[in-house]
């Protein structure tokens, strides 16, 4: 079973970049966009990075929280974090179990996915790219968290 609308969001715990356990269910009560990307580094992930790090504040308005996975290293995600200064936990899905069970394997690794979650972790919105050079910009992900949220609360 994949993860999907109106469902409950699969648990799981991934270490993040500092290499300190983080799981899912202990951030229940919070709004939590979970970013799917292929890897830190990597052009069009830099560029959603930025964009969505720029955009900081409208996610903070929005009470919600960015969380990003790929399989790479904690190492590698404190490098990227630092370089362009982006302030969201990452995390490695090494295995790429988290990513099964979200569905969203794809030839290569991960496809690139958003998945964002309501205060008690329903998947309120999925949005799966079908090809990893395209994003989701920030000021259509925002409307779109707006939406959701509007119409859920």
């Amino acid at each position: 079973m994949v993860a999907a609308l109106h469902q409950p969001a699969p648990d799981f715990e991934l270490p993040d970049h500092q290499g300190e356990a983080f799981r899912l269910s202990a951030h229940r009560g919070q709004p939590m966009l979970l970013l799917f990307y292929p890897g830190d580094n990597t052009p069009v992930c830099t560029a959603q990075w930025c964009d969505y790090r720029d955009g900081l504040n409208d996610f903070k308005a929005l009470g919600v929280q960015v969380v990003g996975i790929s399989r790479d290293s904690a190492e590698s995600h404190r490098a990227f974090r630092e370089q362009y200064q982006l302030p969201f936990p990452l995390l490695t899905d090494a295995d790429l179990k988290v990513t099964l069970a979200y569905g969203i394997k794809g030839l290569l690794g991960m496809k690139r996915a958003l998945f964002l979650l309501d205060a008690e972790h329903c998947i309120r919105y999925r949005h799966v790219e079908t090809v990893a050079v395209f994003r989701r910009r920030r000021d259509e992900l925002l409307a779109a968290i707006a939406e959701v949220l509007a119409d859920a609360g």
